[in-house]
């Protein structure tokens, strides 16, 4: 069976409590959207003790792209292997814990489901003048967009999920702004872009993290806490 949530920044005893009252078995998959928190200092100093921890939660991982993570491809220990009918990002040491690669497409449990990985930072200059990390690919490239409207062409703009890390702009849950962040400075072009590919695509079910809220608006379902059972088709 899968499963969905929202950004767990490193805190991965929540997921081990799910899998634990609720019996997950091995061929489970927990899908997180973003912000996971294991690529955060991109070394077995910082991040290790969680990536073991959710290895060993006994199910497999499937992590989305958030912007306060490096992504795999940049740190040396991940390779790309075959899972969930397409290719992803493992680590030997870690074989539990796989991350999409944007714009590719997975089955889940019957679902073909694109993945669009990304966001701004809204902190981006808080995290620059302390030092704290920040990374400067946190958004969809350039290339990647084209690859994600490339891969949704070639199904005729027809898929059944899209699991994303942010939302399109039309959906902006607004509540969740941050009172002291001045709004005229965030750069939403992520968000303006996935309106475009949202008014375009015909799709079931769209989930997406980042906003650090549970709710629904249509179709499109905001994960952070709840988990989701994803029905199989």
């Amino acid at each position: 069976m899968f499963y969905i949530s929202g950004d767990i920044h490193g805190c991965v005893a929540d997921v081990i409590y799910f899998c634990e009252r609720n019996e997950l078995k091995a061929d489970d998959t927990i899908i997180l959207l973003g912000d996971v928190g294991l690529n955060y200092y991109g070394n077995d100093k910082g991040d290790k003790k969680s990536k073991i921890a959710l290895n060993n939660c006994g199910v497999k991982i499937f992590c989305i792209h958030g912007n306060h993570e490096m992504r795999p491809e940049t740190i040396s220990t991940y390779k790309v292997v075959e899972r969930y009918n397409n290719l992803v990002y493992i680590e030997d040491e870690y074989p539990n814990i796989a991350f999409a690669i944007d714009g590719n497409i997975y089955d889940i449990d019957g679902h073909q489901t694109i993945v669009i990985g990304g966001a701004y930072s809204v902190d981006k200059y808080y995290r620059l003048t302390r030092n704290a990390q920040w990374f400067e690919d946190e958004q969809p490239s350039a290339q990647i967009k084209q690859k994600v409207e490339s891969t949704l062409n070639k199904v005729n703009w027809k898929i059944d999920i899209v699991l994303s890390h942010t939302c399109p702009a039309k959906y902006t849950p607004t509540e969740c702004f941050l009172p002291m962040i001045d709004q005229s400075t965030v750069d939403s072009s992520t968000e303006q872009w996935l309106d475009t590919i949202e008014d375009k695509l015909r799709y079931n079910k769209w989930y997406c993290g980042h906003w650090h809220i549970d709710k629904n608006i249509d179709k499109m379902r905001f994960m952070m806490h709840d988990y989701e059972l994803i029905e199989r088709k």
